[in-house]
């Protein structure tokens, strides 16, 4: 197969998906952000990191908070998903504005949202700096999950648009 060289920052977007959370932080401000750069980091402690450019508004609560909650949206949720990634924290109250629920935090003092399927309670234990991104790492201390989870109803992002998982090809 010939491959052509393309400029590393299109390269990246090729990418086949990425997964998407909202992502809350603040133990005041209660603010949800979507981020689809979002990775799991290791299995054994647990432990999940979100990339956060610094001109985000959630960037500095990141900063000030010692944890944070990733709730994975269903495809119900994809208006409520938009809205809370193009919408900063800084000049509204983003679960009055979609009607989303908070609910406390078991194990850490932010809340998790209601309506996401599966909701993970992170302490933040890490945090570094790559490029344009500033990356919090948090360990899950308890994850959540609704009955009746089915992950292919699970928003994804790819090339600007949110998605569900597709076809499985292979089992490992």
């Amino acid at each position: 197969m010939n491959k052509l060289e393309i400029n590393p920052v299109r390269g990246i977007r090729t990418f086949p998906s990425f997964p998407v959370v909202m992502a809350v932080v603040g133990r005041e401000e209660n603010n949800i952000i979507t981020i689809s750069l979002v990775h799991v980091f290791s299995f054994s402690p647990p432990l999940v990191g979100v990339g956060i450019s610094p001109c985000r508004y959630s960037h500095e609560l990141f900063h000030r908070s010692p944890d944070f909650t990733l709730n994975i949206p269903s495809k119900g949720l994809v208006e409520e998903t938009l809205f809370c990634g193009e919408k900063s924290g800084k000049d509204m109250d983003k679960f009055e504005e979609t009607g989303l629920t908070p609910v406390p935090g078991k194990r850490v003092s932010t809340s998790t949202i209601a309506e996401c399927p599966v909701s993970f309670e992170c302490r933040k234990v890490h945090t570094f700096d790559t490029g344009d991104h500033t990356w919090f790492i948090g360990e899950i201390v308890t994850a959540s999950i609704g009955e009746g989870y089915d992950r292919e109803n699970a928003l994804i992002y790819w090339a600007g648009e949110f998605r569900t998982i597709g076809e499985l090809i292979r089992g490992r």
